[in-house]
């Protein structure tokens, strides 16, 4: 019986335009309206990992580092779908798109159109 392992080819990552460290506002959930940066962007599952959203407990088992073991509080990854980018300009929650320059391809505001990428 052959394994067959998960590919990460282009087709089955999620398409997005959310990079790491952009801002972002999360739009459903328990954590709705809590904004921070994105730390990871996991485009095979479609989730992300963003700053200060869906904290939740993990407990540590006891090894030779800490003996006791711990409890630790770290972020959990949620979907792409229940985040929007936060635009500085417009001050809240808006859909990116992209424009076409002559040298490369720019992310917008959609609702400003001020450029995200500098």
């Amino acid at each position: 019986m052959r394994l067959m392992m998960k590919s990460e080819n282009a087709e089955d990552c999620v398409k997005t335009k959310f990079k790491k460290n952009d801002s972002v506002v999360v739009i459903s959930g328990s954590d709705r309206g809590k904004r921070g940066k994105i730390l990871k962007v996991d485009r095979t599952k479609g989730r992300v990992i963003v700053e200060g959203v869906n904290k939740r407990n993990k407990y540590l088992k006891p090894s030779q580092d800490n003996p006791k073991g711990r409890l630790v509080n770290i972020e959990y990854p949620i979907h792409i779908s229940n985040i929007m980018y936060f635009c500085d300009k417009c001050k809240k929650g808006t859909r990116i798109g992209i424009n076409q320059t002559e040298k490369a391809k720019v992310r917008v505001c959609r609702s400003c159109s001020k450029s995200i990428d500098k």
